[in-house]
């Protein structure tokens, strides 16, 4: 490695591993703006121009407030556990190509932490990984609430991941790379999956729904919901431990609206307008701004879904999830694999 590469990979680090906090930051402002716009209202207006210093705000008051450790509650995996439900989420930000690659020396630098050629295994078991930080959070506070949002949330999110693996799987099938780099290259020469009628489309919309369970973001936040459970798993947090659930959520969130654009809406290409440019740099700073607009928009629907929708009961979540969602995703894997064998796609 030459020492422009390693300067280079240093500086990609230390970047993009710090987009997931200032995202996140930047979401707990959209959500309230957001809101109070569907809600006809101001939101955050006093704390900076326009509320813009109300994630600041907000920061400083998580780190001066106590923390409290319940009586009866295991200290140990207490304090583990809000670490666990973060750590997945921002880890799989390193194999997400923000941009198409450029030249250092000579020879092609991806913009991705990590250019893993298994870059798609690597989120299936971090997303795996998501659900322990929760439920040990709602089993060791010692709390009635707290262990049923835990339990909730990890039968809802193994629900869920099952039809969310079979969409992966179709992707895979239809790019023929487990790298996703190498995935928005495919569809940049030739079309992105979302138009890739049927199976495409479908696999979008399975990916789509399973991504909010994923999640637990409304309609599927059976497990905090606060008319059933008062917070459900984070009943007991306080202080920065509560923080970090948030991060973790919303860097879900982050996390999987990177992957919805990358898997399916040809990341940051855009019908041959980017993607066939002469200027690699300036083909790497346009790619990046089409792709966080990409990003922007399944953020925005988010936001907008939970002060739009109202949440599914317990047994309906299932019911879709188990009856509904799985057999259509076992049917629209096996479609595709008909559909490349006969050379269809």
């Amino acid at each position: 490695m030459t020492t422009a590469v390693l300067i280079a990979t240093i500086i990609k680090v230390v970047v993009f591993f710090h987009i997931a906090p200032i995202m996140v930051s930047l979401l707990t402002l959209a959500e309230r703006k957001v809101s109070a716009w569907i809600q006809f209202r101001y939101g955050p207006n006093r704390v900076g121009p326009w509320g813009l210093f109300q994630p600041i705000a907000d920061g400083l008051k998580f780190f001066f407030k106590e923390e409290v450790v319940p009586e009866g509650a295991n200290p140990i995996l207490f304090r583990l556990a809000p670490a666990l439900a973060a750590g997945p989420a921002m880890m799989t930000i390193a194999v997400i190509p923000f941009t198409f690659p450029i030249l250092i020396d000579g020879q092609p630098f991806s913009l991705a932490i990590a250019d893993l050629n298994i870059g798609v295994l690597f989120f299936i078991a971090m997303s795996g990984l998501a659900v322990y930080g929760i439920l040990l959070g709602g089993w060791a506070s010692n709390n009635k609430w707290s262990l049923l949002g835990g339990l909730r949330s990890s039968a809802q999110m193994i629900s869920y991941e099952l039809s969310m693996m079979m969409s992966v799987i179709t992707v895979v099938m239809l790019t023929g790379t487990m790298n996703l780099g190498e995935m928005f290259t495919y569809q940049a020469h030739h079309t992105w999956v979302l138009f890739m009628f049927p199976v495409g489309t479908i696999a979008f919309v399975l990916f789509l729904i399973a991504a909010f369970a994923e999640t637990n973001r409304l309609p599927f936040d059976l497990a905090e919901c606060e008319t059933e459970l008062v917070g459900g798993f984070h009943t007991e947090y306080s202080s920065m431990k509560f923080a970090l659930f948030f991060m973790g959520e919303y860097s879900a969130m982050f996390m999987m609206s990177c992957l919805l654009a990358t898997f399916f809406l040809g990341g940051p290409s855009f019908f041959g307008l980017i993607e066939n440019m002469d200027s690699i740099w300036w083909r790497a700073i346009l790619g990046f701004v089409v792709f966080m607009i990409k990003v922007g928009f399944f953020l925005f629907f988010y936001i907008w879904v939970r002060w739009t929708l109202p949440r599914f009961r317990w047994d309906q979540l299932m019911y879709l999830g188990w009856k509904i969602l799985l057999p259509l995703s076992i049917l629209n894997l096996t479609a595709t694999g008909i559909l490349i064998a006969t050379g269809v796609l």
